[in-house]
């Protein structure tokens, strides 16, 4: 696995690449406009430019976006499920401007309305979503959640159905939050129960789906569904679980990025790295 973090874009998009040069990153994960936006500014051509030159200077490592936090696939409210496909799309329309091949996405929240209306809705965004960008070279990274509240996407089964509703379609991935996964009841902190936990995972969406990860301890224990981020090694899943990560050969080449402060981000890619080489 490729270890970096989520990095900030603070002065102009391609000082992501300065952060993640300090930080040691081997991948980054970037927004491309405010989180709390729907729509963005454009991103302008010269902007594209030092975004391309940064990437190179920075030996080209793997990139992907995350998606606004306003943003719900799967609401059962039209107007706000409509805002959300047309600030998905422009997303996807941003990365492809940027030469970045996936945006990452939660599924969305069912607001009440229950697990199997959340997931059509979600579904039938997607599919939208999908034959509106087809083209652009650019795909959706379905993330797992904590499933606090409406939440979908804490069952592995829930990623698996959205990803056959949209007709196992090649731009359809999936980004594994460890954090997430954990707080959902996934356990992977023993060879045994990590095991388990990946067979669960290939058997209800399939491996091959799988694009990248969110690297977080857990500050809540297995279960409790809490999405609650800790440094590595800091948390409930400890570093017998990020071992068992590192070194696995299924996912060498894939990005791991960190979503954590700043102050806890370099230590962090140092352990990945650490526990991968050693």
């Amino acid at each position: 696995m490729l270890f970096g973090a989520h990095t900030s874009t603070a002065g102009g998009l391609h000082n992501a690449f300065k952060w993640g040069t300090e930080f040691g990153c081997e991948s980054i994960q970037i927004f491309t406009k405010s989180q709390l936006q729907w729509q963005g500014k454009p991103i302008e051509p010269d902007a594209v430019m030092m975004w391309f030159d940064a990437w190179e200077e920075a030996g080209g490592p793997p990139v992907f976006v995350h998606d606004s936090y306003l943003i719900n696939l799967s609401s059962p409210d039209p107007e706000l499920r409509r805002k959300s496909i047309e600030g998905f799309v422009d997303e996807l329309e941003r990365a492809s401007l940027l030469g970045i091949p996936w945006v990452n996405t939660h599924p969305g929240s069912h607001k009440g309305a229950g697990e199997e209306i959340g997931l059509k809705n979600c579904a039938a965004s997607l599919r939208e979503v999908l034959l509106r960008t087809e083209g652009l070279g650019v795909g959706i990274l379905l993330e797992t959640t904590a499933g606090q509240g409406g939440d979908l996407g804490a069952k592995f089964s829930h990623l698996g159905y959205l990803i056959k509703e949209c007709n196992h379609d090649e731009r359809m991935g999936v980004c594994v939050d460890t954090c997430h996964i954990f707080a959902a009841g996934y356990d992977i902190r023993t060879p045994e129960a990590y095991a388990k936990t990946w067979k669960e995972f290939d058997e209800e969406i399939g491996l091959k789906y799988l694009r990248a990860f969110h690297l977080n301890d857990s500050k809540f224990e297995c279960g409790q569904h809490r999405d609650r981020h800790a440094a590595i090694g800091k948390g409930f899943i400890g570093l017998s679980g990020f071992k068992l990560l590192a070194t696995d050969k299924r996912f060498e080449g894939m990005p791991g990025t960190t979503e954590l402060p700043d102050e806890d981000t370099p230590s962090s890619i140092s352990a990945l790295k650490s526990m991968r080489d050693e």
